[in-house]
């Protein structure tokens, strides 16, 4: 499997099968994280976690806390891509991992970032 990664008109190719999406929320500055998996229905979101909780960010029921982070599996089905706002306003970017490979992305204002499978 592979990620195609949308960025200013260019796109970036990882070999993964998975993937972990991170980043800072912009007003209450708590970490949070996702890994997903590139399949053939296409991006599924396996875990979330989150670093504390604040405004609009309360854990879901079921979520767990282990070694400070609430951590659950969110129950969305399957998304064709993931659309990554680029305001430049957050003071942080996106943080894309797969594999040893990782890119900040977003950092300064843009285009939305696209996230999807590769086809093919």
């Amino acid at each position: 499997m592979s990620l195609c990664v949308l960025v200013g008109g260019k796109t970036i190719v990882m070999a993964v099968a998975a993937f972990t999406l991170s980043w800072t929320h912009s007003i209450e500055r708590t970490e949070w994280l996702e890994n997903w998996q590139v399949t053939g229905a296409g991006l599924e979101l396996v875990e979330a976690r989150v670093k504390g909780s604040g405004a609009g960010m309360e854990p879901p029921d079921g979520a767990r806390l282990k070694e400070g982070w609430w951590v659950y599996r969110p129950t969305i089905g399957a998304q064709s891509r993931l659309v990554l706002a680029a305001s430049g306003a957050t003071q942080a970017g996106w943080k894309l991992c797969g594999g040893a490979e990782c890119m900040t992305l977003g950092e300064t204002a843009a285009e939305p970032i696209v996230i999807s499978a590769c086809n093919g």
